[in-house]
């Protein structure tokens, strides 16, 4: 079964042009049965789809909840939680990745970071604490080995890191646009209907990642040597973002994870 794992939906995310019920047709086209909402610090997106699930025309159709989170010291990082599992914390960027990390695992859940390769501040390789790999890398559950919106060298990094440390691997598009939706997907040896499902295959390093393509039309793409810059406006923003909300972060962390 082939999955997109790294969806940004129009409904979550205000920079994707893309309407879940479009990316689903388009999933579906590509012969793509599945797709995980990732959209960053929200699950507005996946909140849609309880809506959308009572068309008939995608009953056969798998939709699953995502989020990607902003880490305050490592760039964006994917987390799944069980099915059913409801944080708000996973919504209020700024954790740093260490405190990310017991959140998720003491909850049940999995994560891994996003195009490891990438961006300066955005990826774990060009972060704070993904300069200690060594230290932190062999408590993720798995990496994102492919992403169509990064370049060939940033996923053979991302392999890399993966086959050191002897993490499975994960593959999505990380659609913001229709033409690059279902460019990367992970293929998993047997039917994923739940978010159980999926990390008991990760966990089980029951997948493979599915390459259908570079997507090659990024704004960061096209801004060429000035794509950094957003890049650094992007960090600040969440930076700023993340001090921000600290208060609230601190109180509903003390709500949903007290040993925190």
């Amino acid at each position: 079964m082939k999955i997109d794992m790294h969806c940004h939906v129009h409904e979550g995310s205000v920079d994707s042009k893309v309407h879940l019920a479009e990316y689903i047709d388009i999933l579906r086209e590509k012969g793509i049965g599945g797709m995980l909402v990732t959209d960053h610090d929200t699950y507005n997106g996946y909140r849609a789809w309880k809506n959308l699930c009572k068309n008939e025309k995608y009953k056969d159709f798998v939709v699953l909840q995502g989020i990607e989170y902003d880490t305050l010291d490592a760039g964006h990082i994917l987390v799944i939680m069980p099915a059913g599992t409801k944080m708000r914390i996973l919504e209020l960027r700024g954790m740093p990745l260490v405190q990310l990390m017991r959140v998720v695992h003491r909850n049940g859940g999995i994560l891994g970071p996003a195009h490891p390769g990438g961006g300066k501040f955005l990826s774990f390789g060009n972060s704070v604490e993904g300069r200690s790999k060594s230290r932190i890398i062999g408590q993720f559950d798995f990496v994102e080995g492919f992403n169509a919106c990064e370049t060939e060298k940033s996923n053979q990094y991302a392999q890399r890191l993966a086959l050191k440390y002897g993490l499975p691997m994960v593959g999505g598009s990380d659609a913001h646009n229709p033409r690059c939706v279902g460019l990367g997907y992970t293929e998993f040896e047997e039917d994923v209907r739940t978010e159980d499902d999926l990390i008991r295959m990760i966990r089980k390093k029951k997948s493979a990642v599915g390459k259908g393509g570079y997507y090659g039309h990024t704004l960061k793409k096209r801004m060429g040597p000035f794509g950094e810059l957003l890049n650094y406006l992007y960090f600040l923003y969440n930076y700023e973002e993340a001090v921000r909300h600290s208060k609230k972060r601190e109180e509903t962390l003390r709500k949903e994870a007290p040993d925190e």
